[in-house]
C-alpha cells in the first residue's frame, strides 16, 4: 500500500516546506518576532516603534528594487484582492486592457469588468500554462497583467507597451516580487504580497508606485468619483508617506518581512535572490524533462516560472496519493492550484528555500514512485 511507504530518512529534505504562500519562514524571522516583544508587538501603530518598522520596510524595499527617483513604496491592509478593486476605483481612468492567463489575472479583469464607472475593458486571454502580453490599443489608459501567475507557474515579461507613453503599466507581482528580477522603470504600479518570497504572513499589500501612478491616483481622487474609503489609494499614499496604514496593520508580518529584507539585502539583493530561485526551479525542470512520469506543465521554457514550478504527472502516478506520502514525511504543500483540476505538483522555490532541499524533494518523489 502506498500509505505504508517509509521514505529513507537520509533522502528527506532538511526543511519540507514548498508552499506557494504561505511559504517557508526562516528561523531568524521567528527570532525577530521574539526580539520585537514587547518593544514593538502589542504597541500602537500610530507611535514611533511601529512607524519606524514601517519606515524600515519601505526603505529596504526601495533599496531592493533600486527605485528610480520619484517612485514610492506604498502599503495597506488586505491582500492582492484589495488591490484589484482599489485599482478599478483609483488607477483606471476610463479604459483598461488586461491580460488573463490564470486565476490572478482573471480576477483582476473581473474587478475591472464589473466597475460601472469604467468603459468595458479589453481582455486578452490565454489558456493556463501559456501567457499573453498586452499590445498597444488607442484609448487605453491602463494596461494590467501578472508578472508571475501563481496558479499556473507561467511568467510574463514586464516591459512598457510601445506607443503607450501616457498609459499606466499595472503589474501583479504577488508571487514574483523578491524572486524575479525587475526593472522598476518598466512599470508604474507593481503590487505584491508578503507571504511569498518575503516569507511573512498575509494581511498586507505593497506596491512600487511611479510618479505617473501617484499623479493618476491624485487626479482621480480629485474628480469626485465615488471610491469606498477602504479602497482609497489616495488615503494609502497619505498614510504610507506617514509610515502608517489606514487601519491597524499586521505588525508581526512587518517584523518578519523586515527580517527577510535584511537577509535579502545582506545576501546580495534582488539579483542574488533571483539566482537562488532560478537554481532551484532549473533543477525541477531538468528533473521533469528527464523523467518518464513527469513533464513541465508550461511547455515554453521561456515562460516557465523561476519561483513556482508546475509539473504534470502521468496518469499512473496519482498526485493526491503522492502528496499524502510526502506529507506524512513532513514534505508539505506541493498540491496544484485547485481550479486547474490537473494531476500535477506545484512546487514553490522562493529565495528562502534551499536548492539542496529541492534536490532532496525530487529524490523523495522518485523513491516513492519507484516503490509505488
Amino acid at each position: 500500500m502506498t500509505a505504508d511507504l517509509v521514505i529513507p530518512s537520509h533522502l528527506l529534505p532538511r526543511d519540507g516546506r514548498f508552499g506557494s504562500g504561505p511559504s517557508k519562514v526562516r528561523d531568524a524571522q521567528v527570532r525577530a518576532l521574539v526580539d520585537a516583544n514587547p518593544g514593538v508587538l502589542g504597541t500602537s501603530h500610530r507611535q514611533a516603534p511601529v512607524r519606524g518598522l514601517v519606515g524600515d520596510v519601505r526603505r529596504m524595499i526601495a533599496e531592493l528594487y533600486n527605485l528610480p527617483d520619484g517612485y514610492e513604496v506604498l502599503l495597506s491592509n488586505g491582500g492582492s484582492t484589495f488591490v484589484w478593486d482599489a485599482a478599478a476605483f483609483g488607477l483606471v481612468e476610463s479604459k483598461a486592457q488586461l491580460a488573463a492567463f490564470g486565476e490572478f489575472g482573471a480576477k483582476f479583469a473581473s474587478s475591472v469588468e464589473a466597475a460601472p464607472h469604467l468603459d468595458t475593458p479589453t481582455v486578452h486571454r490565454a489558456e493556463p500554462g501559456s501567457i499573453v502580453e498586452p499590445v498597444f490599443e488607442a484609448g487605453v489608459d491602463t494596461y494590467g497583467w501578472p508578472h508571475n501567475e501563481t496558479s499556473t507557474g507561467a511568467t510574463a515579461p514586464v516591459r512598457r507597451v510601445a506607443g503607450a507613453a501616457d498609459a499606466l503599466m499595472v503589474v501583479d507581482g504577488t508571487s514574483a516580487a523578491g524572486g524575479i528580477e525587475l526593472d522598476a522603470r518598466e512599470v508604474d504600479f507593481y503590487y505584491f504580497a508578503p507571504q511569498k518570497s518575503f516569507a511573512s504572513d498575509g494581511g498586507l499589500w505593497f506596491a512600487l508606485a511611479s510618479p505617473a501612478a501617484l499623479a493618476r491616483i491624485e487626479s482621480i481622487a480629485a474628480t469626485g468619483r465615488y471610491i469606498p474609503p477602504s479602497l482609497s489609494l489616495a488615503d494609502v499614499v497619505t498614510n504610507s508617506r506617514a509610515e502608517q496604514t489606514i487601519n491597524t496593520p499586521a505588525i508581526a508580518t512587518l517584523v518578519m518581512m523586515r527580517a527577510q529584507l535584511e537577509w535579502m539585502l545582506a545576501g546580495g539583493g534582488l539579483r542574488a535572490m533571483a539566482a537562488r530561485s532560478a537554481a532551484s526551479s532549473s533543477a525541477i525542470y531538468a528533473w521533469a524533462e528527464a523523467s518518464d512520469f513527469a513533464v513541465p506543465f508550461v511547455t515554453n521554457p521561456g515562460h516557465r516560472s523561476p519561483v513556482v514550478a508546475t509539473i504534470d504527472l502521468s496518469k499512473e502516478v496519482d498526485s493526491a496519493r503522492l502528496q499524502a506520502v510526502l506529507r506524512k514525511h513532513g514534505i508539505v504543500d506541493v498540491f496544484p492550484y485547485r481550479k486547474l483540476g490537473r494531476n500535477q505538483l506545484r512546487i514553490a522555490v522562493f529565495p528562502a528555500v534551499d536548492t539542496a532541499d529541492v534536490v532532496a524533494l525530487l529524490q523523495c518523489i522518485d523513491w516513492v514512485v519507484n516503490h509505488w
